[in-house]
């Protein structure tokens, strides 16, 4: 069994005192963790100035029967999952997609949220990020976290969940699009939703020389600046507006809508 000790002492090695934004995966670590997921986060809020998490909320998302072209979405077939979406709240759990590392930072008492129905951030000693988001910028936090020299932090995951190479590709002008959520003042659209990210692993060559990698349990821990990962990301987008991208094979419909646009503006 895995103990706090074991887990700060490995986060310490990675001799950072910053702000982070973390994805963590619990089960990674092999061992069960004593304390469990909020182990983790004590851990991971020992090692850093300041900590968020993204803990999205994909219940609140209502998909139309008719939309814009080309945003990566088959309109008029979710007419059953529509009738099960549920109003955002801040107390709204972060989807079991997420994991139950940022859940447990969401529940954390010292904690704040965002307000994007979707795509909430939750940190602690990270205000000026969280209240930098809107609806029109969801992935905003990420930018501020960048100007203060913040790490990102990869717990037993890859970066097809980094977040921040979404940042990236916004500022590198690939295509976004347009979602819809459900809040108590009525539907709200939703613009800025980010592609796919199930290529993003294609970046790991590219930033590995700026990688710090430290082992506890079972579960690999890489930190990288946040800054460089986003400049990274960006020059490889603008050098190929294709980078990035899973393979066409796997028919995502939002690489095949990135695919489109970029198609559209070379002809």
């Amino acid at each position: 069994m895995l103990t706090y000790r074991q887990i700060a002492k490995a986060l310490n090695q990675l001799g950072l005192d910053c702000p982070a934004i973390a994805h963590a995966s619990l089960s990674s670590f092999g061992d069960e963790v004593r304390g469990s997921a909020e182990t983790v986060v004590g851990a991971l809020l020992g090692a850093f100035s300041g900590l968020m998490m993204p803990t999205f909320t994909y219940k609140t998302m209502l998909i139309p029967e008719v939309g814009p072209e080309n945003n990566g979405l088959e309109y008029g077939r979710s007419r059953d999952a529509n009738l099960m979406a549920e109003f955002f709240s801040t107390h709204m759990p972060a989807d079991a997609m997420m994991g139950a590392v940022p859940e447990a930072l969401r529940q954390h008492p010292h904690a704040h949220r965002s307000m994007h129905p979707m795509l909430s951030f939750a940190g602690i000693n990270v205000d000026q990020a969280l209240a930098a988001q809107t609806i029109a910028d969801p992935l905003a936090p990420i930018g501020v976290l960048a100007e203060s020299q913040a790490y990102v932090l990869l717990v037993g995951v890859t970066h097809t969940v980094n977040t921040s190479i979404h940042y990236a590709e916004k500022l590198a002008g690939r295509k976004q699009f347009l979602r819809w959520a459900l809040t108590p003042a009525g539907v709200v659209a939703c613009p800025g939703w980010p592609g796919t990210s199930s290529g993003f692993q294609q970046i790991g060559p590219h930033v590995e020389a700026i990688t710090r990698r430290v082992q506890v349990g079972q579960s690999e821990i890489q930190a990288i600046p946040l800054v460089e990962l986003i400049n990274t990301a960006k020059a490889l987008i603008e050098a190929d507006p294709l980078a990035l991208l899973p393979d066409e094979s796997e028919g995502d419909l939002r690489a095949r809508a990135v695919r489109e646009d970029v198609a559209s503006r070379l002809s």
